[in-house]
């Protein structure tokens, strides 16, 4: 944003939220919203300033003519359900990426990304420690799921999060061992399972 165009938005604090809102979501003008989204927001202590600068960036993340890198940082950084709900339906497959591998997400949001038609993006939801054990175990058992997450649902419970319950990571380790997509290295790994169930159902591959 140029020093005219930043005093021109400092100009308008009387502005109403939903028109400022409007206003951004509607522009064309990447310059201004790169800048916006790249400017740090108010300290939390100064509530009203904070909850306009986060509302407003939502209308920013929105809108397609803020640049994808923009976009990106937003989805990578930001911890508020508002903006990354907004970019999760963001149509460059990066953005949405980005949004799935951020552990501000919530649950739910990140199970909606494990769906989602990019292999990238599913990747990134299901080895993102906020998603479900019901997403989980939905991943391990899908072919869809590519070689090397299926490797990653394969150690949950043993080399990655080994505090996790044991009953549901099992359930997860078993569900990646008998599926047809599952890499032979993960298969032979599984095999030497400490859990009888998943040992058995590699060992039957």
């Amino acid at each position: 944003m140029s020093d005219a165009q930043e005093q021109q938005e400092e100009s308008r604090p009387g502005e109403a939220l939903t028109v400022s809102y409007e206003r951004l979501r509607h522009s064309e003008d990447s310059a201004e919203l790169s800048a916006l989204a790249r400017r740090p927001l108010p300290d939390r202590s100064e509530q009203a300033a904070f909850s306009r600068a986060t509302a407003l960036l939502e209308a920013v993340a929105g809108n397609e003519h803020t640049p994808v890198e923009d976009r990106v940082s937003l989805a990578q950084n930001m911890p508020f359900p508002n903006i990354l709900v907004k970019l999760s339906r963001d149509p460059q497959p990066a953005v949405r990426r980005a949004v799935a591998a951020n552990k501000a997400d919530k649950n739910w949001l990140v199970g909606l990304l494990t769906k989602d038609p990019d292999g990238s993006v599913r990747a990134a939801a299901l080895t993102n420690p906020m998603t479900s054990w019901k997403m989980r175990l939905e991943g391990a058992q899908s072919e869809d799921t590519d070689a090397d997450t299926l490797d990653f649902l394969g150690q949950l419970g043993v080399g990655v999060e080994p505090d996790a319950p044991v009953v549901l990571a099992t359930m997860v380790r078993r569900a990646v061992a008998l599926n047809p997509a599952t890499g032979s290295g993960t298969i032979e790994r599984l095999r030497s399972d400490t859990e009888t169930q998943v040992s058995k159902a590699a060992a039957s591959r």
